[in-house]
């Protein structure tokens, strides 16, 4: 998940890999619409949420909790787009200063972590959703909505950021071989 200038893509990729990153790619963009959807509504939601506080004293579980489910799946469904344009944060000091060679093993080694953490991350949410979902588990709010749906969106954004990350790193592993 290091920044810096995009890789220059690979000069023969397998197929395989072009049809993968061409559906990685459909799926980045229809999670960033429903994304640009979800975060719209959520504004909406909370407009109308502190409004509806303010003018009727009305009370607000569902608005908090819904706004909260929508940013929810807008920050996992949306990072692998990110990932895609290598537009997560990195720092670039050490990367100045490093050979070329150095610096193409560090971003190597920073996307085998990032890859190894987010099939984590993303292991351990599908344990989460899946516990939710049998034990029906809800919220402790009197409107009490279903666990599984932030956890499925958390689930579904790291399996796809996992993968992401992995077909970003595929090729310049093929390419060096597993050298820098």
């Amino acid at each position: 998940m290091s920044g810096g200038a995009p890789e220059p893509a690979a000069a023969a990729p397998p197929a395989d890999a072009g049809l993968a990153e061409r559906a990685m790619q459909a799926i980045n963009q229809a999670a960033l619409r429903a994304g640009m959807v979800a975060l719209v509504a959520a504004s909406l939601v909370l407009t109308y949420s502190v409004i509806s506080r303010y003018l009727f004293k009305a009370s607000t579980d569902w608005q908090d909790e819904s706004a909260v489910f929508l940013l929810v799946g807008v920050a996992f469904l949306c990072a692998p787009y990110v990932q895609q344009q290598r537009g997560h944060i990195g720092i670039e000091a050490v990367a100045a200063i490093l050979p070329a060679r150095v610096n193409r093993m560090r971003q190597v080694l920073v996307d085998i972590a990032s890859a190894l953490f987010c099939g984590f991350f993303a292991w351990k949410s599908c344990k989460l959703l899946h516990e939710a979902w049998v034990d029906g588990q809800t919220t402790s709010s009197s409107w009490a909505p279903p666990l599984w749906i932030p956890y499925g969106l958390m689930a579904l954004g790291m399996t796809l950021l996992t993968l992401q990350i992995i077909l970003q790193l595929t090729p310049r592993v093929r390419r060096r071989g597993v050298r820098a």
